[in-house]
């Protein structure tokens, strides 16, 4: 199984190791290369219909909040089999956390927090009840 996200438009995240980055955005979440801009090292990934940049440059060492350069961002998920879902991620070593009623763009649903190996907190996020 490998997740399939429905949307959102793009986010912009600061990352240690690209190669490392890399392997957890397209082996973990199912993302795929669409563009790179190496004389940035921007990598474009395409999640559906949306967009997740990674750009190199991230204090592997910050310990303060405002240096993770953002607090989480959200995918949405279609289908969403929770049981899937956590074998997935557990066969790739992602320790997910409780599943828990909370509202999105289309309302309120189930979605689980993760973290990325930089520490980016991602929510998958399920269809609204």
């Amino acid at each position: 199984m490998s997740l399939s996200i429905a949307r959102i438009d793009h986010v912009v995240l600061h990352v240690s190791e690209m190669d490392r980055a890399l392997h957890f955005y397209t082996r973990v979440l199912g993302c795929e290369v669409a563009r790179t801009v190496e004389s940035i090292g921007l990598v474009q990934m395409r999640a559906g219909a949306s967009m997740i940049d990674l750009v190199p440059g991230r204090d592997p060492d910050a310990s303060t909040p405002a240096a993770r350069n953002m607090d989480h961002f959200c995918v949405r998920v279609d289908p969403w089999d929770e049981t899937a879902i956590r074998d997935h991620l557990a066969a790739h070593g992602v320790t997910a956390g409780e599943t828990q009623t909370r509202v999105g763009a289309e309302g309120a649903g189930p979605s689980i927090y993760l973290t990325d190996p930089d520490g980016n907190v991602v929510e998958l996020k399920g269809p609204a009840a």
